[in-house]
């Protein structure tokens, strides 16, 4: 078929089928589901025949389809961030991870997600703790459910900025302080742990040998700004002081 420079690719796209017999165009309603998928595949895909799949009543009932075009690079943003809210919560999820949706799409995503995280079930909340983006398995750390917690500090998207921005955070709860200085991974960082020596729900015992893994002028520096109890920074200072002692006297014998 012919095509002049001034027919866009919607048009041609319409052209195409009617002359291959097909009811394939993106406003039909009797455009199948699979056809629709099929055809959200082509990356070329023109941003008009994105819309109109958008206004495609029948086509929306699919979620599938409606999570297609939200991940389509070329869908209008007029068309995909209001689709983003009324996409199920797993569906949010895959939106947010996979690598060719729109950077500021997968942060509306995030964002959806955040903000349905009170109201969601407590399973939906424990899968997401382990398998969502870095911004919501962060948030999640903050969840009231210990389990919730742990997930999401098992997840492997979870970063050691997202950890120590949580633990610094007023509110940070005791459950939380508790997982991660007792976490086998985390508890071993070293910027995770000023963060602990910092909060002031950390257990004595646990900031007691976090300071004695840093340097002792850098510990007093931490412990300047800290939330700790009076009591622990005096016991946690008291042994730094003999640290250096003992280490005084070795070096003099």
């Amino acid at each position: 078929m012919a095509s002049d420079e001034s027919t866009t690719g919607a048009q041609r796209f319409e052209a195409e089928a009617e002359e291959g017999g097909k009811a394939a165009s993106p406003a039909d309603s009797a455009l199948r589901e699979d056809s629709a998928l099929a055809l959200l595949q082509r990356p070329d895909l023109d941003p008009e025949i994105l819309e109109k799949l958008a206004r495609n009543g029948n086509l929306l009932k699919y979620s599938k389809v409606k999570r297609a075009l939200v991940e389509h690079a070329k869908t209008p943003r007029h068309v995909s961030l209001p689709l983003v809210r009324t996409l199920f919560t797993f569906d949010l999820m895959q939106v947010a991870l996979t690598p060719t949706t729109p950077a500021d799409v997968k942060m509306a995503a995030d964002e959806a997600l955040c903000n349905r995280l009170e109201s969601i079930s407590s399973g939906e909340r424990l899968a997401l703790a382990r398998r969502a983006s870095t911004r919501v398995a962060g948030a999640l750390l903050h969840h009231r459910e210990g389990r919730v917690i742990h997930a999401a500090l098992e997840n492997s998207r979870l970063t050691e900025a997202a950890v120590v921005k949580a633990l610094l955070r007023a509110d940070a709860a005791a459950g939380l302080v508790e997982a991660v200085s007792h976490h086998p991974q985390w508890s071993l960082r070293r910027e995770v742990r000023v963060a602990l020596l910092r909060n002031e729900k950390t257990p004595m015992t646990r900031a007691l040998e976090f300071a004695r893994s840093l340097p002792p002028r850098e510990v007093r520096e931490i412990l300047h700004n800290s939330r700790l109890p009076a009591n622990i920074k005096a016991y946690v200072l008291k042994d730094q002081e003999q640290r250096a002692g003992r280490t005084a006297r070795a070096g003099g014998e």
